[in-house]
Formats: C-alpha cells, structure tokens, sequence
C-alpha cells in the first residue's frame, strides 16, 4: 500500500521517494520536519477528528465535518500537497467515503480547497503504479537538482554520493 507521505515525495522528489521508501530517513532530526510536527500538534485543537490511521494504510491530519484536512507550514510545495489530499480522497472513495479536501497553509493563513474528479482519479491510479515501480527498483532514481534541493533532509546525503555538478 503506498502512503500518504509516498504521494507526495513522488510529486517532490522520486529519489527521495526511494530513499525513504528503503527506510533511509533523514527527516527525524531536520529542523522543517521538527517544525511541521510541532505545528500539528497545535493546530486546529477544536477538532477532535485529528491524526486519524485509516485501514492501517494512511494517516489523515483531521476530518472537519465533510473535509479531510491537512496541514501545512507554507504552499511552497503545493502541488504535491495537492496531490497527497487527492490520494486520501481517492482511497476514502474506494471505501466508499466521499469527502472534500482542504489543505491548510498555517504560515500563509490560507486554505486551498480539494475536490477528486474523474481526471484525478487516473491520475493517482498512475502515479501509484510508478510509485510501486520506483520502490522496487534496485537502485535509486539518478540525481536531478532541483531549486528546492538544498533545503531538504536528503541534501547531503544526495549530493555526497553523486558530486554537486
């Protein structure tokens, strides 16, 4: 079963979707991750639905009503957050749950919201097979800098083994 977390490094980074697939995970001790797990056990404390484990397959940040919320610090990466919320969405739809998305950007005070539509759904039904693809690779992805490359957990451990060129 691929996570939540998968969906979004897929969308980020598919080298970093290896990485932490193979349970290579730097995020524990990096300062932006420390801050969103701080941020979510303060946020929102009126909701009761919070830190919600579906199936033993996905964790969901709350449900408000007929939302699914997640939050975020900032939309910098708001694709991928998309495209988390969409999969939660697709997999409550499979169980026969329909819900709308918001995703909730703290630093910003904006929320985005999320609805799945027929495109999204094959959209996500690809990028989970890919995702099953890269996972079972022997090897990890090749190395593309990205404008975002230097703030993240994986940093040094990329471009300690692959040179900075």
């Amino acid at each position: 079963m691929v996570s939540g977390v998968q969906m979004q490094y897929y969308k980020v980074c598919k080298r970093k979707l290896w990485l932490f697939s193979k349970g290579i995970a730097m995020e524990n001790e990096h300062e932006r991750v420390i801050e969103g797990k701080i941020l979510h056990e303060r946020a929102y404390p009126r909701l009761e639905d919070r830190e919600i484990l579906v199936d033993d397959s996905f964790k969901l940040d709350a449900l408000d009503g007929e939302y699914v919320r997640e939050i975020k610090l900032s939309s910098k990466m708001s694709e991928a957050d998309r495209f988390q919320m969409l999969y939660y969405l697709y997999e409550l739809k499979k169980r026969g749950i329909e819900k709308k998305g918001l995703i909730s950007y703290t630093k910003e005070r904006r929320t985005e919201e999320v609805e799945l539509t027929e495109k999204d759904e094959k959209a996500i039904e690809k990028a989970i097979k890919e995702i099953y693809s890269i996972v079972h690779s022997s090897s990890p992805p090749k190395l593309k800098k990205l404008p975002y490359c230097t703030k993240c957990a994986y940093y040094e451990f990329c471009f300690a083994l692959e040179g900075d060129d």
